[in-house]
């Protein structure tokens, strides 16, 4: 008897308590704030290659070491922004076409999960043409590209992030991401 009354007492205490006034409502999804750094760049040289520009003096240049990598294929890595970019370079032997077709497969095996893909055609000087692709929607690299002189050099890049791909929480990034490498086009020289 004396644990029905005990069981009454707590269910009536738990029905009173709990109808209070205030009206809860869920939080909604929230991101993290993204500190963008300020813009200061620094000649990228690298011994041996036949390429230099400025890059953002926040990344750091690592040589790709990967048993498939070529002589001049680097990282971009920015930590702070949790991204990198990745750079492979060819040296042309009459062989441009065979290099502007892998670019187009790679850029367009993102279509399962990119809205759309829009091409920008470059020419920031003679010499460095290309194109910078963006790619829309929860693709795993928003931003790529490729420049040449279409007789000896040939230059790709692509970036991509260490987060699963959410366009909405990565737009801001991806946008001051796309200046740079901007920037870094423009400042292309061959060697």
């Amino acid at each position: 008897m004396k644990i029905k009354i005990l069981i009454v007492f707590i269910v009536c205490n738990v029905l009173i308590s709990s109808c209070g006034e205030e009206e809860t409502h869920p939080k909604p999804r929230g991101f993290f704030r993204i500190d963008l750094p300020e813009r200061t760049y620094e000649m990228f040289n690298p011994e041996g290659c036949p390429y230099k520009f400025e890059i953002p003096d926040y990344a750091i240049p690592i040589k790709d070491t990967n048993s498939l990598s070529e002589p001049c294929w680097y990282y971009l890595i920015m930590p702070t922004l949790n991204a990198q970019l990745y750079l492979t370079y060819k040296p042309l032997h009459g062989d441009v076409d065979k290099y502007l077709d892998d670019t187009h497969t790679l850029v367009y095996k993102h279509t399962a999960r990119a809205s759309s893909i829009d091409e920008q055609v470059i020419q920031f000087k003679p010499g460095v043409s290309g194109v910078i692709y963006t790619l829309g929607g929860d693709a795993a690299s928003a931003t790529q590209f490729f420049v040449t002189d279409s007789v000896n050099h040939f230059l790709r890049g692509a970036i991509y992030f260490n987060v699963l791909p959410n366009a909405d929480s990565l737009a801001p990034v991806q946008n001051y991401l796309r200046e740079d490498v901007i920037h870094l086009l423009k400042s292309l020289e061959w060697k």
